[in-house]
């Protein structure tokens, strides 16, 4: 799931959630738009699928065919990274009290290729219970609603936007949710092209900043590995999220195009705002989503915490390649700042900076160890509104533990 982008501190990856909603508000406004001066027919030439994955991972790969890495170059790296990922085992197992049951021997160098087939599989798999949607938009019962038209605005949007972030993201621990066959363990990717191009860039030592890379990546592996119960939550609250999408489907079904003026009139009073895509959602869509919007703050924030505690003594140069980091952030183009908008880049920086505030401020008022609870199970996992004051979490637990220890 999580992955290192190059502006950020920590690590970032596209989040597959954040896109999912922007694709269904997409079809939705999209559609609206297609069909507002045309009346709905059937157009049995249409394809019943909901997203045409074939013509985005085209779109995106033409975006990025350079740099692709040799057979030799493969080897190399990928023992490089299983080298740096071997050395940080024990790092972080030492400092979090956590022991991983399987060591994670799925590391690979990829190039931007190879990162946007394996994120085209990824998405296919998290998207799959959104496939309802195919015969509900395109098919008969709906009129053929979004059409051809619509069909190849969704994926040349998604295209569009895997093809870029091939080019930022540096590493990424990618753990299958939803699959139907079951997954030991993650896998972790370092996308080399981005990684040589940081460090050329920042002028920052290669071996330090891979190192760099691969405490925060292998934190995740501890993160999920480590506490199963985690990946399964997810799943439940991906589930959850799904179902609630596909009711509006049906509505969108049972009310025909007019049913799309309710994605356009969430659309309309997203304008300007940051987090436009929370705003698209029904009640019920945003409160599964800000649940996992809190998991990932804890996710993404204690591995920058893990990272900063054990990188600062690991590494001379640790604090170095921290400040050209965030000098690089504030140095954004406009570009980047509307893509970062669009894609819920946003969203996941701010996720990284509330969730190491939030693990930062437990650790420095009660230690790692009240930190760490959080792995403790779903009843332990902080609200959005208790990451933003972890005074309130911290009190909840303690009044659990009271409870818990009365006769």
């Amino acid at each position: 799931m999580p992955a290192t982008n190059e502006s950020s501190g920590g690590s970032w990856r596209p989040d597959r959630k954040l896109l999912a909603a922007g694709i269904v508000a997409g079809l939705a406004i999209g559609a609206a738009a297609v069909t507002r001066n045309t009346p709905p027919r059937t157009n049995p030439t249409i394809s019943r699928q909901l997203i045409d994955w074939e013509r985005a991972r085209s779109i995106a790969i033409a975006m990025n065919r350079a740099e692709a890495l040799s057979p030799s170059e493969r080897v190399r790296l990928d023992a490089l990274y299983r080298e740096l990922g071997a050395a940080c085992l024990p790092l972080i197992s030492a400092y979090t009290g956590d022991a991983l049951p399987v060591t994670p021997e799925r590391t690979y160098a990829f190039d931007r290729v190879d990162w946007i087939n394996a994120n085209i599989t990824g998405f296919q798999r998290m998207l799959e219970p959104l496939e309802t949607l195919g015969p509900l938009l395109t098919g008969a019962a709906a009129g053929g609603l979004i059409g051809r038209t619509g069909q190849t605005m969704v994926a040349g949007e998604l295209g569009l936007m895997l093809g870029y972030l091939a080019r930022r993201v540096l590493g990424q621990y990618d753990l299958a949710l939803l699959g139907r066959e079951p997954i030991a363990t993650g896998q972790l990717y370092y996308v080399e092209p981005n990684i040589a191009e940081v460090e050329r860039t920042l002028r920052i030592p290669g071996r330090d900043f891979r190192m760099w890379l691969a405490l925060h990546e292998t934190t995740h592996a501890f993160e999920f590995e480590a506490h199963p119960w985690l990946r399964d939550h997810f799943n439940t609250l991906l589930e959850r999220y799904f179902v609630l999408l596909n009711e509006d489907a049906r509505r969108l079904r049972d009310r025909g195009v007019r049913g799309f003026g309710m994605y356009v009139d969430r659309a309309r009073a997203a304008q300007g705002e940051s987090g436009w895509m929370s705003a698209l959602m029904t009640p019920e869509q945003r409160a599964v989503f800000d649940e996992m919007q809190a998991v990932m703050c804890v996710v993404e924030g204690y591995s920058n915490h893990v990272m900063n505690a054990i990188g600062r003594d690991l590494l001379p140069t640790y604090a170095d390649i921290s400040r050209k980091f965030a000098e690089r952030q504030q140095r954004k183009s406009s570009v980047d700042q509307f893509i970062a908008k669009v894609t819920g880049l946003t969203v996941k920086m701010e996720q990284y900076r509330l969730g190491e505030a939030f693990i930062d401020q437990v650790s420095t008022e009660r230690g790692h160890a009240m930190a760490h609870r959080v792995w403790d199970g779903p009843e332990f996992l902080p609200t959005l509104e208790e990451i933003r004051h972890p005074e309130r979490w911290i009190a909840r637990i303690d009044a659990r533990d009271r409870a818990a220890a009365r006769p």
